[in-house]
């Protein structure tokens, strides 16, 4: 009788337990944060976003985007070039920093202007540190740019996308 009682209990709580217990994280997300990205701008609240503001290291979709919502349209705010993005002051040379608040094996990180990759750097299949660090020359653009930068996943067929926007001189 008692571990009939005992069944009944435990099922009567798993659902609960099911409800209230911890939310699983996934298993990787990042973005740039330094110059600020789209992402970042919407989390700091100097332009006005949708949920990207509360997750703003969620731009996760498959590898091979060039847009900078990385292909999820919950998150398709960070691709209306109208919205008033602030655009960083640079020189030719930009050092972008990604903070990480899960990290996962990385296989490469890449940087476009349009279509154009303008650097790529190896993550040699190692999971990174909790921050990361490129210098990236943009060669002889100047004026406004705007920079998607795309962190690759080594072990999923997924990339992270953040765009960022940078006042060249």
């Amino acid at each position: 009788m008692k571990t009939s009682r005992k069944l009944l209990i435990g099922a009567a709580i798993a659902p609960v337990i099911a409800l209230v217990g911890p939310v699983g994280t996934a298993s990787a997300h990042g973005y740039v944060n330094a110059p600020a990205s789209r992402q970042a701008q919407c989390a700091q609240n100097v332009v006005s976003c949708g949920d990207i503001k509360w997750e703003p290291q969620s731009v996760e979709g498959a590898k091979g985007q060039r847009t900078c919502n990385g292909g999820v349209a919950r998150f398709a705010e960070l691709n209306d070039n109208s919205k008033p993005w602030r655009a960083t002051a640079t020189g030719r040379t930009v050092q972008f920093n990604w903070t990480f608040t899960a990290r996962h094996k990385t296989s490469t990180y890449e940087y476009y202007i349009g279509n154009t990759r303008i650097a790529s750097f190896s993550g040699n299949n190692q999971v990174p540190p909790a921050t990361v660090s490129h210098s990236v020359n943009l060669g002889n653009r100047t004026g406004r740019q705007t920079v998607l930068a795309i962190w690759n996943i080594a072990d999923t067929a997924n990339a992270f996308y953040s765009c960022v926007d940078l006042q060249v001189s």
